[in-house]
């Protein structure tokens, strides 16, 4: 099948590379002139594990082109897939700017059928904007094509995406034409092999399943991190905690771990849009805005611990940092723990040394050249003449660490773990002062 993709971001480029990997010719349109020329050199700009191999391999066989040329783009596809960002307001609203953009510019070119195709996490209601822009810009040149607008969230996982695209637990497809939803049912027929996980529904519904996913997986994360809070007043282990109501198979064990807070491209954002959505409806969501608010607090806790540590004086101290990423194997940095800590730690003239696998570039680009920053080669090398260390990333290679080494490298010996990575016993046992989330501090 002939499918156009706009928009070269996360979301736009895995959908593009999977497609073309099932065999599918796909133009992948963006705006950005320098993105397309470095995507052509099958270069991705930013980490995803397997993806630089399948856009290279698929690129160099033809299945898979980059452009800035709209138009082409129009022409090439049946399918026509709108991946642009949906950037927070300050109100927390989606901003669909550029969804509507490409919407008109769809709606201006198109001269046969199409289907355009909402990828990006939208606001109930978007497809009927979408379907406006589409009408309204036909109607300038004069001219009536038909189209259809279908809704087809993404459920990817940073650090996991292609499996997530290639083998979903589910594809939800938003259309109130039988047709169409036939035509989506084809699209997707090679990733619906084994049985079929094509959930079709109305529009809206499908709008609002996105946005349901990520703030039920978020208020599971916060109601845990909620818990840790309690557990450790009480004298209680959250990680026990965490075993015992896991194993009811009504809940289960997927995000029920606690940590030092939530952040990445989702859920800050899609928590604060559907608060705003329940708004503009005329319904107060208590319960998604004490969601966010319980996250925004779990992300200072580290910070907390290590100034009451030093006698809220930090002036003059180096922190070793181990992750940045918001999690594992990403390198995505957007609305991570490890810059609520280390802007703080700034503040309060404290100095880092961090180390991540993937994100330290980002960190650069994020932040540029500071006195009070220094990005190490690994992860014993940030704690060279630290004061104590902080983690913030749940890396597999910070799991078993040489203990003996960090003791001779660190100015004290002491952790704060926002991750539970270790076991209290064995830190007290080892020597270190370690606090974790949920659990009672050792070696104090």
């Amino acid at each position: 099948m002939d499918i156009t993709v706009f928009g070269s971001g996360y979301v736009g480029l895995v959908t593009a590379a999977c497609f073309a990997d099932a065999g599918n010719s796909v133009v992948c349109v963006d705006v950005d002139a320098g993105r397309v020329e470095t995507l052509s050199q099958g270069e991705v700009p930013f980490y995803e594990p397997g993806l630089d191999q399948m856009v290279r391999a698929n690129f160099q066989q033809g299945r898979l082109r980059f452009t800035t040329d709209a138009e082409e783009g129009v022409r090439h596809g049946l399918f026509q897939f709108i991946a642009v960002g949906t950037p927070p307001g300050e109100d927390g609203s989606a901003d669909l700017k550029y969804v509507l953009q490409v919407a008109d510019t769809i709606g201006s070119l198109m001269h046969d059928y199409r289907v355009v195709v909402t990828k990006s996490t939208v606001p109930v209601g978007t497809a009927d904007k979408v379907r406006d822009a589409l009408l309204a810009a036909q109607q300038r040149r004069g001219e009536s094509v038909e189209f259809d607008v279908v809704s087809n969230p993404e459920f990817l996982k940073e650090g996991a995406a292609i499996a997530d695209f290639t083998r979903p637990d589910r594809i939800v497809i938003g259309t109130d034409n039988p047709r169409t939803a036939e035509l989506m049912r084809a699209l997707y027929a090679p990733f619906n092999h084994n049985h079929d996980r094509i959930v079709v529904m109305d529009v809206r519904s499908s709008e609002l399943t996105k946005y349901a996913a990520n703030a039920m997986l978020a208020t599971r994360i916060s109601f845990m991190n909620e818990l840790a809070n309690v557990a450790e007043k009480v004298g209680a282990d959250i990680e026990k905690v965490r075993v015992g109501i896991g194993s009811d198979p009504r809940i289960g064990y997927d995000f029920i771990y606690p940590g030092c807070g939530y952040g990445g491209s989702c859920f800050p954002k899609d928590v604060k849009a559907l608060v705003h959505t329940a708004a503009e409806s005329g319904h107060l969501a208590t319960l998604l805005a004490a969601v966010e608010d319980v996250n925004q607090r779990q992300k200072r806790v580290l910070f907390e611990r290590i100034r009451k540590h030093f006698g809220n004086d930090l002036k003059g101290r180096t922190i070793a940092l181990w992750g940045l990423a918001f999690k594992p194997k990403t390198d995505d940095m957007r609305e991570a723990s490890s810059r609520v800590l280390m802007e703080a730690l700034w503040e309060a003239g404290a100095k880092v040394r961090a180390f991540d696998p993937v994100a330290m570039p980002e960190t650069q680009k994020i932040y540029g050249e500071r006195a009070d920053l220094t990005l190490c080669d690994s992860a014993e090398a940030a704690c060279e003449g630290a004061d104590v260390l902080a983690i913030v990333t749940e890396w597999k290679q910070f799991r078993s660490p040489n203990f003996d080494r960090l003791k001779k490298l660190l100015k004290q010996p002491t952790i704060f773990d926002g991750r539970n990575l270790y076991d209290p016993q064995l830190m007290k046992r080892q020597g270190f002062a370690y606090y974790s989330i949920g659990r009672v501090p050792v070696g104090v």
